[in-house]
């Protein structure tokens, strides 16, 4: 059976959900790790900035955007030295401006992806993959890029039989 790491980048608190700002418990792309954890057996790595984002969710979008415009790499609380011992990696995040949020490349620049398979996983609220395959071809050098999943954020409680279906069928 092969060897499951999921990096995942995930936002609590106030999110975008539906149309509207709602307080959630735990971040959508969390659970969805955690459905991944459960099918596969995968180990979950959570990106931590050392300087947290903003709890308010709009001035969080501004920070993400200024991240965005600088193609910025923000600090981390603390890194991944290698992913040697995994045969398959899920890079998991949630659409912040077109892409992962940037803490997550802060990580994938400091690892070798070489002869490993990797798969963007988004959540989000209508975008969908947006760029993350890009990236994830981009930032995970030397890696496979297998298939990937967009989960709709607000639909996140009833996606665990697609989310484990498709690690069921990707990732053994």
């Amino acid at each position: 059976m092969a060897k499951n790491l999921v990096i995942y980048y995930s936002r609590k608190g106030e999110n975008y959900v539906n149309g509207s700002i709602k307080k959630i418990a735990k971040g959508n792309t969390e659970v969805v790790a955690e459905y991944i954890r459960d099918a596969v057996g995968a180990d979950l790595f959570e990106v931590d900035t050392a300087t947290p984002y903003s709890e308010d969710y709009m001035t969080c979008i501004e920070e993400a955007k200024k991240e965005a415009k600088e193609n910025a790499r923000p600090e981390l609380k603390t890194y991944l030295d290698s992913v040697d011992a995994y045969d398959n990696i899920v890079i998991a995040g949630p659409c912040w401006w077109g892409t992962y949020p940037y803490a997550i490349f802060s990580q994938l620049e400091k690892l070798d992806f070489t002869g490993k398979k990797v798969f963007a996983l988004m959540t989000h609220e209508g975008s969908g993959l947006a760029g993350s395959e890009r990236d994830v071809k981009k930032y995970c050098k030397g890696a496979a890029v297998g298939k990937s999943l967009a989960v709709q954020g607000g639909s996140v409680a009833s996606a665990r039989p697609a989310v484990e279906a498709w690690a069921k069928k990707n990732l053994i």
